[in-house]
């Protein structure tokens, strides 16, 4: 997988003002910004998506490669596209509620704040459906190679497969924390404020319109 894409997606997008944003400005960006989102959302879906179907080969390849007892590496391949699942998942949501540009700003404004709180709880939700899985089947992966590995390759190099697993596991849970981190900092410093100006234009709107 690749462990980036979740959050690299908010670091192409400019960071927003938040309450305190120009009405105008709101209004006059506020489709060029919404089809950026799109656009970027489209890719971090199909790029996710495909990577995960990429990975699911290679385990399964693995899997055969073992034999029968290398049967533990299905609940990886399962996880893997259980995440894969959940970017298609997104991509079906975002094509069917998509609003065109002739839709009347305002609904397109109320689309586009409830898709941010989507997004923003994808992201602070990233551990649960992306993270975990991943990690467990890295885990499952290293473990069922390692036991199925033969005795003579094993065989006097414990010490140094244990500090070859260890540094990867290290490096691993490093990754996870970052991507984690970076998440929750793409919440704050992109989605947050973001909402702030369209809740703001939308209560513009709102009170222009009674």
């Amino acid at each position: 997988m690749n462990w980036n894409d979740c959050e690299a997606i908010w670091k192409r997008q400019e960071l927003p003002v938040g309450a305190g944003a120009d009405l105008a400005a709101l209004k006059s960006t506020f489709e060029t910004k919404r089809r950026k989102l799109a656009a970027t959302l489209l890719v971090r879906d199909c790029v996710e998506a495909s990577a995960g179907m990429v990975v699911a080969v290679f385990f399964a390849f693995l899997w055969w490669k073992q034999g029968k007892a290398g049967w533990p590496l299905l609940l990886a391949i399962i996880l893997v596209l259980w995440v894969t699942g959940v970017f298609i998942k997104e991509r079906i949501r975002t094509h069917r509620q998509r609003l065109g540009a002739e839709a009347p700003l305002l609904a397109r404004l109320e689309a586009e704040i409830g898709e941010l709180q989507h997004q923003r709880r994808l992201l602070l939700s990233v551990w649960n459906w992306y993270l975990l899985p991943c990690v467990a089947a890295i885990l499952i992966v290293l473990a069922t190679t390692l036991l199925n590995a033969p005795a003579g390759v094993l065989a006097g190099h414990w010490l140094v497969l244990g500090g070859f697993f260890g540094a990867y596991l290290a490096l691993v849970g490093g990754l996870v924390w970052l991507v984690w981190t970076l998440n929750r900092r793409a919440v704050r410093k992109q989605i947050e404020p973001r909402l702030e100006e369209l809740e703001t234009l939308h209560h513009d709107l709102l009170s222009s319109a009674s």
